[in-house]
């Protein structure tokens, strides 16, 4: 049962507020020539800027951010390696659209199968990467779909692992933020997302970002590019400035360039208008609790550090942190048992949440233990 209590207390991890805030205004439709759109801070996880951000849309490409995530966490597992070499099957190779022209019983590392997936957005290697990952791209699929619903993506459907046009496979702006927020998480990503350049097959074939973004935006990180006939232009872009990490997705513009554009409007909107502040509690907010009943009369507190929060630019001073504890204790305390939370505010509006627990145990004051502490004072003496 201790065990269970620090588990518990270390793993709640801080709660960041998801809001839709009404106090966003809206960029005009000059600024952000897409139908469906929304900004996201990555580390809390805030929404700066939502456009039909819950509309069901094709999103081609994009899907490829899924199929990196679950390669990604597959190299972390040990499952698969850079190294590995994988055989291109005949499906894989039958794939149309992007690609590096795989032959079918062709060999290829992870590693530059990665590299063809993220820069030139090669449907055939991410084929290649979902069988080698699973068996079938259907497998693979499957996986897809389940970690979508882990993710809270609860309007997407994938298909295929590519993003090719297909009846029923669909996503909106807000789970593709929730993935691309997920995939980010792996830093070992933008070893290729931020590639301009590179090469296969000893130099034989070129590999050229499609994100141009990376050649004009300042603090761009990636990620994903997609075009299709039914789902338009499409792009979920990754950038950072002064520690604070947007991404910026659009989809369904009707041209590459307002694509870019408009990624790069959302961004550019983010960086304006927000920053990320750490705020700061007050140090006797978090005192020793009496405890009752007990073999000692309080036991110490703690909690994890306050995470940073997105607020306006010129409101970083403005948010209010107030720690809320247990007043008395009734012993047995356990280590790690919640006590209490922190609470940071603005305007009302709860930005994080922080759990503080007991920072030690405390034995029940019982006939037992009474006697067994005077017996060992009593060999100190």
């Amino acid at each position: 049962m201790k065990g269970k209590r620090i588990a518990a207390c270390l793993l709640a991890a801080v709660t960041a507020i998801v809001s839709f805030s009404g106090r966003v205004q809206a960029l005009s439709d000059s600024e952000l020539p897409a139908p469906s759109a929304v900004l996201m801070e990555a580390s809390t996880g805030k929404v700066l800027y939502e456009k039909n951000a819950h509309e069901q849309r094709p999103c081609a490409s994009i899907t490829k951010v899924m199929t990196l995530l679950l390669v990604m966490e597959g190299l972390d597992s040990g499952q698969i390696h850079l190294e590995d070499m994988v055989t291109a099957s005949e499906h894989a190779a039958s794939m149309g659209g992007s690609d590096i022209w795989l032959e079918p019983g062709e060999t290829m590392s992870v590693d530059d199968l990665l590299k063809a997936t993220v820069i030139v957005s090669a449907n055939d290697a991410a084929v290649a990467l979902a069988e080698h990952l699973c068996g079938s791209e259907e497998a693979f699929v499957r996986r897809m779909n389940e970690r979508a619903a882990e993710l809270g993506m609860t309007k997407t459907v994938f298909k295929n692992c590519n993003g090719l046009d297909e009846d029923g496979h669909v996503t909106t702006a807000y789970d593709i933020a929730l993935m691309s927020r997920a995939l980010i998480a792996h830093e070992k990503i933008f070893d290729y997302t931020q590639v301009w350049m590179d090469e296969l097959r000893g130099g034989k074939t070129q590999l050229v970002n499609t994100n141009k973004l990376l050649k004009t935006y300042s603090g761009i990180t990636g990620l994903k590019t997609g075009t299709t006939g039914k789902a338009g232009s499409c792009m979920t872009a990754t950038a950072e400035r002064d520690g604070m990490s947007l991404i910026a997705v659009v989809l369904g513009c009707d041209t590459t360039d307002n694509r870019f554009s408009a990624a790069s409007a959302l961004l550019d909107y983010g960086f304006a208008g927000w920053t990320l502040t750490v705020p700061s509690l007050p140090p006797v907010a978090l005192d020793p609790i009496e405890v009752e009943c007990g073999m000692n009369n309080s036991v110490d507190v703690s909690a994890e550090t306050i995470p940073g929060v997105v607020v306006p630019k010129g409101r970083e001073g403005d948010v209010v942190c107030e720690a809320v504890l247990e007043t008395l204790l009734t012993a047995p305390v356990e280590q790690g048992q919640t006590v209490g939370k922190i609470t940071c505010t603005l305007d009302g509006e709860t930005l994080a949440e922080v759990p503080v627990c007991a920072a030690s145990a405390v034995e029940e004051l019982t006939l037992s233990s009474a006697l067994q502490y005077l017996l060992r004072a009593a060999v100190c003496f």
